[in-house]
């Protein structure tokens, strides 16, 4: 059974693309405050205008054509896309009180996409190996529909997770997405799946109690 939404956390949804950059300030002073004990854990869900982030693994050689503005992100990971069209979830949480396992949190990030998409009938899973949330697409084949990229900095956490609803795909191209260069992106709208205004946040807010009860237990990691 799904659990909605807890009062102690704030979930903020933005209905307007907001710049990248001013996203990033603003997580980074929220990030410090929750830290500091000054405010209270986040969800912030948003749409950025067109922009590459590099990861703190990222390798030049796969920035394959920059034709939008690259900003260094300071999560972990490679190179990821973002635009108008995915949806993306910043999370902001104490992990001080949810059990100080960065694994977990990332397995149980993965999980509530999964979860997410589910109650809109998108079936989706992890692969062994390769953080994300992966989907069959109309090919038949195997390819990406959310990613995953985190930090946590004085146990508490910065970025998160990104869905693909219905952006341009071929803006992918300009990067080989999250270092993995062997499969494909995919979207919701390719899928043949559209949804009403605010499905997807209400199905992520259906989710979300069960996110944060699998933080602090024991996670099923392989």
């Amino acid at each position: 059974m799904s659990q909605g939404l807890p009062q102690t956390v704030e979930w903020r949804a933005e209905h307007d693309c907001v710049p990248y950059r001013e996203a990033l300030a603003a997580m980074d002073a929220r990030n410090r405050a929750i830290a500091e004990g000054e405010a209270g854990e986040l969800v912030w869900l948003l749409e950025h205008p067109p922009v590459y982030t590099a990861g703190t693994s990222a390798d030049g050689a796969e920035l394959l054509d920059p034709r939008f503005e690259v900003v260094e992100a300071g999560r972990g990971g490679r190179y990821t896309y973002h635009g108008p069209g995915q949806r993306v979830g910043y999370i902001l949480l104490d992990l001080r009180e949810r059990g100080r396992d960065v694994r977990c949190f990332v397995h149980a990030v993965e999980g509530w996409v999964i979860a997410a998409l589910g109650e809109l009938g998108v079936e989706c899973w992890r692969s062994a190996g390769r953080i994300g949330i992966w989907t069959r697409d109309i090919d038949g084949r195997e390819a990406k529909i959310g990613a995953i990229g985190v930090r946590v900095r004085r146990w508490v956490t910065m970025h998160g997770f990104s869905i693909n609803v219905a952006p341009d795909l071929t803006h992918f191209a300009g990067i080989v997405p999250c270092g993995i260069d062997e499969f494909g992106v995919t979207s919701l709208e390719r899928l043949g799946v559209t949804l009403a205004p605010g499905a997807l946040d209400a199905a992520l807010a259906a989710r979300f109690g069960s996110f944060l009860a699998a933080l602090g237990g024991r996670c099923d990691l392989p």
